[in-house]
């Protein structure tokens, strides 16, 4: 009897609405799975996969030129949209010579700062009409929530114009103040960097690349910030000193002085997440804040980026918070194990210090 695709998939979004996932994955010789709260649960009340399951879900997932992409580049990233309405952000790929894909949820409500967990400073940041701010993290750390929070408070508060540069797009945002473009990279335009320059010739006043892949799109982003606009962007890095380094030494040992003495003067905050399994249930964040303000300006400068994590750690009045502070109010307040707060923390002694 021949499988209605399209009529699986869509069982498979309803459960994954249905169960809070985050994630479905489609693997050769595998059951579907899905991502709760962090943990992958295997479908096994529906069939184990095989190739031709995947051709067929990689039809309907994937418009005829993203199908060539990925016959030619063996990889692809895209979103997809059902008939409901119901976005995901995937990837298709192979693996050992077979098929493999990957989706990620999200969310149709853009949840606000304060729904997500988030501190109340990021407001601040949003609130910015001048600067760079990245949003940091590995990935599935919600990066791209956060920065979806931002964008929409300045698209409730401001009547500004507002381009968002992705690969491909997330969040679709409602206008409310704000003038929103959005546009994807392979469609709307060829490159991040291309976008970026182009951007500056539309009268913008807010930039948000989805992310910054190499020089030429972190200089264009630098540059961006540096002459009158808010520029908010990700890196996958583990915290504000290692995304300092990251995007210093992208550059050759000749513009990397350059690119310390922009960053210095245009950087206005480096914002670096996990999302932690709740005791509760669900998933909440803990992050690390640094805020550039004149000592950390100088740091940037001279290259004393190793000492970037002592100015975070006694910067609390100014509202700069560690990433390990943060794990300690999770545990105090009951939010999050022990053993959860030290499996994510980079410094386990300096945690122990604080519980």
């Amino acid at each position: 009897m021949a499988v209605d695709y399209r009529k699986e998939l869509q069982a498979l979004i309803d459960l994954i609405l249905q169960e809070k996932a985050s994630d479905l994955h489609f693997s050769v010789d595998a059951h579907p799975m899905i991502r709760v709260s962090s943990t992958l649960v295997p479908l096994v009340k529906k069939p184990i996969l095989n190739e031709a399951d995947l051709a067929a879900f990689a039809k309907i997932l994937l418009r005829p030129d993203q199908m060539k992409r990925y016959e030619a580049f063996e990889e692809v990233d895209f979103s997809f949209e059902n008939s409901q309405g119901v976005r995901f952000r995937g990837n298709a790929f192979f693996q050992r010579g077979r098929m493999g894909i990957a989706l990620r949820l999200i969310p149709n409500v853009i949840r606000t700062i304060e729904e997500l967990n988030l501190p109340p400073i990021l407001e601040s940041f949003a609130s910015r009409t001048q600067g760079f701010f990245l949003c940091v993290g590995p990935v599935g750390q919600g990066k791209s929530t956060t920065l979806a929070a931002m964008v929409n408070a300045i698209n409730k508060s401001r009547s500004d114009h507002i381009v968002t540069i992705e690969d491909p797009i997330e969040y679709v945002y409602k206008e409310e103040k704000a003038l929103i473009d959005q546009r994807e990279v392979g469609i709307d335009t060829k490159s991040f960097e291309k976008a970026l320059t182009a951007a500056l010739r539309q009268d913008v006043d807010v930039i948000l690349v989805g992310e910054m892949r190499n020089p030429e799109t972190i200089s264009a982003a630098v540059t961006a910030a540096e002459t009158g606009h808010l520029v908010c962007s990700t890196l996958h890095t583990n915290d504000a000193a290692q995304t300092i380094n990251r995007i210093v030494d992208s550059f050759p040992a000749a513009q990397q002085t350059q690119i310390r003495v922009q960053l210095a003067s245009s950087l206005i905050g480096i914002f670096s997440q996990r999302l932690i399994p709740r005791i509760a249930g669900g998933l909440v964040p803990a992050y690390e804040l640094l805020i550039n303000n004149a000592a950390v300006s100088n740091l940037i400068r001279e290259n004393r980026i190793h000492e970037i994590p002592s100015v975070i750690e006694t910067g609390l009045e100014q509202g700069m918070i560690d990433m390990n502070r943060s794990l300690a109010r999770l545990v105090q307040n009951g939010e999050i194990t022990v053993e959860n707060a030290f499996s994510f923390s980079v410094n386990p002694k300096g945690l122990e210090r604080l519980l």
